[in-house]
């Protein structure tokens, strides 16, 4: 009989919540003591907390991480019509939030190596009624800032970035989050910096957008009952806040711990490359916090992704793919014109890509019997 106990979860936040568990319960029963459970002074506090942690001046709450986006892109001036660059490798919210921000969405390709957005492509994309480049730091790797300034510039583009994988990732010398105009954040519960529910915050240091996200967010509201734009409900509970408020001085430590396991992924895997296993590229050396480890499973590897993830699954190693349909081939999204073949590198990627357990705790013994499963798997053990 097959074993299925699971042996090595694909992320296990117990770790990260055990040791604080006390603090998280004592920080929501304050709010439950106090009754401010919208906007309430968990919510200041934690907005200071972290734009300071990203090193910018304002932070505002809101429900998700798409909210962030399309509440973020209304808040920067973005109308609808505006042409926003994005990369077809990435998780629907990006696009969604696009939309929900009635900007027009143009896809672009992904860097094989990285999976991080293509700027040469992206260059090819850019039109009179371009008003943005929204990079995707994805897996938990920022996109080079120097690049997308350069690119920026030359274009008169406004940089938004999507950092709900990246937060506090560096590079260059740059935090996630202060690189252009504003940036978006999730603090769905298996981020890095995870809430027990669902939120979102944008960081920004134009005190402008900073306002208008906080009317936007409140009913278009600025003052109680005074509705001077279109908006929504859309506010970071306060119970939300008051546990990341508790998370949050551990981020550094936890982003550590993961960058760590994933060097040794990276040592492990390295006899395997001839086998057809390669890890994404990491070019921000310890920048990276891994909110994801991926590799690809390529056209040389013995067994095919499926079949290497069925037989993880049958001795107790969890894993997933990040994301098996790009956003130009979902279903609901036909309507925007795209079509198999526009962007191949996506598109591979989507085929080939393979996460592998990764989170605070996640042992070096731990990574070690991932791997070693992995090269029993192609039989190069």
């Amino acid at each position: 009989m097959v074993n299925t106990a699971v042996k090595i979860p694909f992320v296990d936040l117990t770790l990260q919540h055990q040791p604080i568990q006390s603090q998280i319960e004592q920080a929501i029963q304050s709010v439950l003591q106090k009754g401010d459970f919208i906007l309430g002074k968990a919510v200041a506090e934690f907005e200071t907390a972290f734009a300071t942690a990203c090193g910018v001046q304002y932070a505002v709450g809101v429900a998700c991480g798409t909210d962030a986006i399309a509440l973020g892109l209304q808040a920067c001036g973005i109308k609808p019509g505006d042409e926003v660059i994005l990369p077809a490798n990435t998780f629907i919210a990006t696009l969604i939030g696009v939309l929900h921000a009635q900007a027009t969405p143009i896809l672009v390709d992904c860097d094989p190596e990285t999976a991080l957005i293509d700027l040469t492509a992206a260059e090819k994309a850019v039109t009179p009624k371009t008003k943005v480049i929204l990079p995707v730091h994805l897996y938990g790797q920022v996109v080079s800032p120097q690049q997308l300034q350069d690119f920026a510039a030359a274009h008169n583009l406004l940089i938004f970035e999507d950092a709900a994988q990246a937060h506090l990732a560096q590079r260059e010398g740059y935090i996630a989050g202060s690189i252009g105009k504003a940036a978006a954040f999730s603090f769905y519960p298996s981020k890095n910096l995870g809430a027990v529910g669902d939120g979102g915050i944008v960081v920004t240091n134009d005190a402008e957008v900073a306002q208008k996200l906080r009317s936007l967010r409140n009913y278009g509201a600025p003052q109680k009952y005074v509705h001077t734009e279109y908006g929504t409900n859309s506010r970071l509970d306060t119970i939300q806040a008051a546990v990341l408020n508790v998370k949050l001085p551990h981020l550094n430590q936890w982003n550590s711990q993961r960058n760590t396991a994933a060097k040794e992924y990276d040592s492990l895997f390295a006899p395997l490359q001839n086998k057809g296993i390669i890890p994404i590229q990491n070019h921000s050396q310890t920048g990276h916090i891994y909110h994801l480890y991926v590799v690809r499973i390529t056209e040389n590897c013995p067994v095919n992704r499926e079949t290497l993830q069925t037989n993880l699954a049958d001795i107790g190693i969890q894993t997933g793919v990040h994301y098996p349909i790009p956003c130009h081939l979902q279903p609901a999204y036909k309507y925007l014109g795209y079509q198999e073949g526009d962007f191949p590198v996506a598109e591979t990627l989507a085929k080939q890509i393979l996460s592998l357990p990764m989170y605070p705790g996640l042992s070096q013994n731990q990574v070690k019997q991932v791997v070693d499963a992995i090269a029993k798997i192609l039989g190069a053990s």
